[in-house]
Protein backbone atom coordinates (compact mmCIF):
# COMPACT_ATOMS: atom_id res chain seq x y z
CA UNK A 1 0.00 0.00 0.00
CA UNK A 2 1.46 3.72 -0.79
CA UNK A 3 2.51 5.52 2.01
CA UNK A 4 0.15 8.38 3.25
CA UNK A 5 1.31 11.73 1.56
CA UNK A 6 0.67 15.09 3.91
CA UNK A 7 -1.03 17.54 1.99
CA UNK A 8 -1.81 20.48 3.89
CA UNK A 9 -2.74 21.28 7.73
CA UNK A 10 -6.45 21.17 9.04
CA UNK A 11 -5.68 25.06 10.13
CA UNK A 12 -5.06 25.38 6.24
CA UNK A 13 -8.97 24.66 5.34
CA UNK A 14 -12.09 26.28 6.50
CA UNK A 15 -15.50 24.66 5.83
CA UNK A 16 -15.59 24.93 2.01
CA UNK A 17 -12.30 25.58 1.69
CA UNK A 18 -10.49 23.41 -0.96
CA UNK A 19 -6.63 22.55 -1.96
CA UNK A 20 -4.93 21.46 -5.47
CA UNK A 21 -2.31 19.10 -4.80
CA UNK A 22 0.12 16.64 -6.08
CA UNK A 23 0.04 12.89 -4.60
CA UNK A 24 2.99 10.65 -6.49
CA UNK A 25 2.90 13.43 -9.21
CA UNK A 26 -0.74 12.80 -9.78
CA UNK A 27 -2.83 15.75 -9.50
CA UNK A 28 -4.90 15.51 -6.65
CA UNK A 29 -8.32 17.83 -5.03
CA UNK A 30 -8.68 17.82 -1.50
CA UNK A 31 -12.22 19.47 -0.17
CA UNK A 32 -13.77 20.28 3.77
CA UNK A 33 -17.21 19.95 3.36
CA UNK A 34 -18.41 21.42 7.29
CA UNK A 35 -15.97 18.41 9.41
CA UNK A 36 -15.36 16.13 6.60
CA UNK A 37 -12.48 15.90 4.64
CA UNK A 38 -12.57 14.49 0.98
CA UNK A 39 -10.23 13.68 -1.72
CA UNK A 40 -10.51 12.88 -5.13
CA UNK A 41 -8.07 12.64 -8.50
CA UNK A 42 -8.25 16.43 -9.98
CA UNK A 43 -9.48 15.21 -13.34
CA UNK A 44 -12.76 14.81 -15.19
CA UNK A 45 -12.71 11.51 -16.30
CA UNK A 46 -14.33 12.85 -19.46
CA UNK A 47 -11.93 14.85 -20.75
CA UNK A 48 -8.83 14.92 -18.64
CA UNK A 49 -9.53 18.42 -17.18
CA UNK A 50 -9.07 19.40 -14.05
CA UNK A 51 -11.92 19.68 -11.58
CA UNK A 52 -10.91 21.48 -9.38
CA UNK A 53 -12.45 24.99 -10.09
CA UNK A 54 -15.77 23.36 -10.33
CA UNK A 55 -18.98 24.32 -8.29
CA UNK A 56 -19.28 22.17 -4.74
CA UNK A 57 -22.89 21.22 -3.67
CA UNK A 58 -24.51 18.32 -1.92
CA UNK A 59 -20.91 16.58 -1.83
CA UNK A 60 -20.89 16.83 -5.33
CA UNK A 61 -18.46 18.21 -7.63
CA UNK A 62 -19.45 20.08 -10.98
CA UNK A 63 -16.99 20.16 -14.01
CA UNK A 64 -16.85 23.78 -15.41
CA UNK A 65 -16.59 22.48 -18.95
CA UNK A 66 -19.15 19.96 -20.04
CA UNK A 67 -21.20 19.43 -16.75
CA UNK A 68 -19.84 16.36 -15.78
CA UNK A 69 -21.08 16.03 -11.94
CA UNK A 70 -19.37 13.68 -10.05
CA UNK A 71 -19.66 12.25 -6.03
CA UNK A 72 -16.58 13.40 -3.77
CA UNK A 73 -17.38 10.73 -1.41
CA UNK A 74 -17.25 7.61 -3.62
CA UNK A 75 -15.99 8.82 -7.23
CA UNK A 76 -19.26 8.18 -8.72
CA UNK A 77 -20.27 9.77 -12.06
CA UNK A 78 -23.38 11.19 -11.22
CA UNK A 79 -24.87 12.46 -14.91
CA UNK A 80 -23.25 12.62 -18.39
CA UNK A 81 -21.11 13.10 -20.49
CA UNK A 82 -18.64 11.42 -17.78
CA UNK A 83 -19.79 7.59 -17.82
CA UNK A 84 -16.44 6.61 -15.74
CA UNK A 85 -16.17 7.38 -11.62
CA UNK A 86 -13.00 9.47 -10.46
CA UNK A 87 -10.56 8.15 -8.23
CA UNK A 88 -11.16 8.44 -4.70
CA UNK A 89 -7.88 8.75 -1.80
CA UNK A 90 -8.34 8.28 1.81
CA UNK A 91 -7.61 10.61 4.18
CA UNK A 92 -6.42 10.51 8.01
CA UNK A 93 -5.94 13.25 10.25
CA UNK A 94 -3.02 13.03 12.65
CA UNK A 95 -2.07 15.91 15.08
CA UNK A 96 -3.63 18.43 12.85
CA UNK A 97 -1.72 16.66 9.36
CA UNK A 98 -3.49 15.65 6.44
CA UNK A 99 -2.56 13.12 5.20
CA UNK A 100 -4.39 11.49 2.20
CA UNK A 101 -3.32 8.04 0.34
CA UNK A 102 -4.75 6.45 -2.97
CA UNK A 103 -7.70 4.04 -2.41
CA UNK A 104 -10.81 5.77 -0.51
CA UNK A 105 -13.70 3.62 0.19
CA UNK A 106 -15.61 1.59 -2.03
CA UNK A 107 -18.27 3.18 -3.64
CA UNK A 108 -21.57 1.54 -2.41
CA UNK A 109 -23.57 3.34 -5.43
CA UNK A 110 -24.62 1.45 -8.09
CA UNK A 111 -24.91 2.46 -11.93
CA UNK A 112 -28.25 1.46 -12.92
CA UNK A 113 -29.02 1.21 -15.94
CA UNK A 114 -33.38 1.61 -16.22
CA UNK A 115 -34.73 -0.69 -18.87
CA UNK A 116 -36.57 2.24 -21.41
CA UNK A 117 -40.16 0.52 -22.58
CA UNK A 118 -39.90 0.64 -26.60
CA UNK A 119 -41.67 3.63 -28.30
CA UNK A 120 -45.49 2.35 -27.83
CA UNK A 121 -44.79 -0.13 -25.58
CA UNK A 122 -47.08 0.07 -22.38
CA UNK A 123 -45.58 0.86 -19.16
CA UNK A 124 -45.19 -0.62 -15.80
CA UNK A 125 -47.33 -0.29 -13.09
CA UNK A 126 -46.47 -0.42 -9.79
CA UNK A 127 -48.65 -2.21 -6.79
CA UNK A 128 -50.94 0.51 -6.51
CA UNK A 129 -51.56 0.17 -10.46
CA UNK A 130 -49.93 4.09 -11.06
CA UNK A 131 -48.30 4.16 -14.42
CA UNK A 132 -44.59 4.24 -14.05
CA UNK A 133 -43.11 5.71 -17.30
CA UNK A 134 -39.22 6.96 -18.12
CA UNK A 135 -39.18 10.52 -19.40
CA UNK A 136 -37.23 8.86 -22.48
CA UNK A 137 -39.47 6.76 -23.80
CA UNK A 138 -42.75 8.51 -23.20
CA UNK A 139 -40.99 11.61 -25.22
CA UNK A 140 -39.73 8.79 -27.83
CA UNK A 141 -43.32 7.65 -28.43
CA UNK A 142 -44.90 10.73 -28.53
CA UNK A 143 -42.97 12.17 -31.66
CA UNK A 144 -43.17 8.87 -33.61
CA UNK A 145 -46.89 8.47 -33.32
CA UNK A 146 -46.93 12.60 -34.48
CA UNK A 147 -47.37 12.41 -38.53
CA UNK A 148 -44.32 12.22 -40.36
CA UNK A 149 -42.51 12.41 -37.53
CA UNK A 150 -40.14 9.23 -38.50
CA UNK A 151 -38.82 10.88 -41.19
CA UNK A 152 -38.05 13.83 -39.37
CA UNK A 153 -36.70 11.27 -36.54
CA UNK A 154 -34.26 9.79 -38.91
CA UNK A 155 -33.01 12.95 -40.40
CA UNK A 156 -31.58 14.14 -36.96
CA UNK A 157 -30.23 11.09 -36.71
CA UNK A 158 -27.27 12.53 -38.60
CA UNK A 159 -27.21 14.85 -36.04
CA UNK A 160 -23.77 13.77 -33.84
CA UNK A 161 -23.05 15.02 -30.58
CA UNK A 162 -19.08 16.08 -31.38
CA UNK A 163 -18.14 15.18 -27.53
CA UNK A 164 -20.23 11.67 -27.12
CA UNK A 165 -20.08 10.60 -30.98
CA UNK A 166 -23.68 10.01 -30.34
CA UNK A 167 -26.65 10.45 -32.80
CA UNK A 168 -29.55 13.34 -30.71
CA UNK A 169 -31.86 10.86 -31.19
CA UNK A 170 -30.84 8.31 -29.46
CA UNK A 171 -29.16 10.03 -26.49
CA UNK A 172 -32.70 11.09 -26.48
CA UNK A 173 -32.51 14.86 -27.01
CA UNK A 174 -34.90 15.22 -28.69
CA UNK A 175 -38.50 15.91 -26.82
CA UNK A 176 -41.38 16.78 -29.18
CA UNK A 177 -41.72 17.28 -33.13
CA UNK A 178 -44.78 19.67 -34.04
CA UNK A 179 -45.83 20.02 -37.79
CA UNK A 180 -46.63 23.30 -38.44
CA UNK A 181 -48.80 25.36 -40.86
CA UNK A 182 -47.01 26.52 -44.70
CA UNK A 183 -44.05 23.26 -44.19
CA UNK A 184 -43.06 24.43 -40.73
CA UNK A 185 -42.02 22.18 -38.46
CA UNK A 186 -41.14 22.77 -34.90
CA UNK A 187 -38.78 20.77 -32.27
CA UNK A 188 -37.97 20.81 -28.73
CA UNK A 189 -34.96 19.59 -27.97
CA UNK A 190 -32.11 19.29 -25.28
CA UNK A 191 -28.97 19.00 -24.27
CA UNK A 192 -27.06 16.78 -22.05
CA UNK A 193 -25.91 19.85 -19.62
CA UNK A 194 -27.26 23.53 -20.23
CA UNK A 195 -22.82 24.20 -20.44
CA UNK A 196 -22.40 21.67 -23.53
CA UNK A 197 -20.73 23.77 -25.57
CA UNK A 198 -21.69 22.22 -28.66
CA UNK A 199 -25.17 23.08 -28.11
CA UNK A 200 -25.46 25.82 -30.80
CA UNK A 201 -23.83 23.57 -33.24
CA UNK A 202 -26.54 20.82 -32.65
CA UNK A 203 -29.27 22.95 -32.73
CA UNK A 204 -28.02 24.35 -36.43
CA UNK A 205 -26.97 20.92 -37.68
CA UNK A 206 -30.98 19.80 -36.65
CA UNK A 207 -32.44 23.01 -38.69
CA UNK A 208 -30.31 21.95 -41.68
CA UNK A 209 -31.32 18.28 -41.43
CA UNK A 210 -34.99 19.16 -41.08
CA UNK A 211 -34.92 21.61 -44.25
CA UNK A 212 -32.87 19.21 -46.29
CA UNK A 213 -36.86 17.27 -46.23
CA UNK A 214 -38.93 17.12 -48.94
CA UNK A 215 -42.00 19.13 -47.53
CA UNK A 216 -39.94 20.91 -44.75
CA UNK A 217 -39.22 24.49 -45.79
CA UNK A 218 -38.57 25.76 -42.14
CA UNK A 219 -37.59 24.21 -39.28
CA UNK A 220 -37.73 25.88 -35.58
CA UNK A 221 -35.72 24.64 -33.31
CA UNK A 222 -36.76 25.09 -29.89
CA UNK A 223 -33.81 24.71 -26.87
CA UNK A 224 -35.67 23.60 -23.74
CA UNK A 225 -34.22 22.64 -20.71
CA UNK A 226 -37.28 21.24 -18.63
CA UNK A 227 -37.81 18.75 -17.88
CA UNK A 228 -34.07 17.96 -17.72
CA UNK A 229 -32.24 15.79 -19.48
CA UNK A 230 -30.99 12.08 -17.97
CA UNK A 231 -29.28 8.92 -19.00
CA UNK A 232 -32.16 7.30 -18.53
CA UNK A 233 -33.56 8.60 -21.77
CA UNK A 234 -30.55 6.88 -24.17
CA UNK A 235 -31.75 4.22 -26.01
CA UNK A 236 -30.06 0.91 -26.10
CA UNK A 237 -27.63 1.51 -28.48
CA UNK A 238 -26.62 4.58 -27.27
CA UNK A 239 -25.63 3.08 -23.96
CA UNK A 240 -23.88 0.23 -25.46
CA UNK A 241 -21.36 2.78 -27.66
CA UNK A 242 -20.74 4.42 -24.08
CA UNK A 243 -20.25 1.70 -22.69
CA UNK A 244 -22.81 1.97 -20.26
CA UNK A 245 -24.49 -1.70 -18.93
Amino acid sequence: MTDWTTVATTDELQPGDRKAVFVDDEPVLLVRIDDDYLCVADVCTHDGQPLGDGPIADGQITCTRHGARFDLTTGDALCMPATEPVAVYSVQIDDGQIRVRPGGAESTAETETPTVPAAGQAPETDQDGTAETTAGSDAEAEVEETAGASAMLEALREVIDPELMVNIVDLGLIYDIREEDDEVVSVDMTLTSPACPAGPQLVQQSKMALERLEGVTEARINLVMTPPWTPERMTDDARDKLGIF
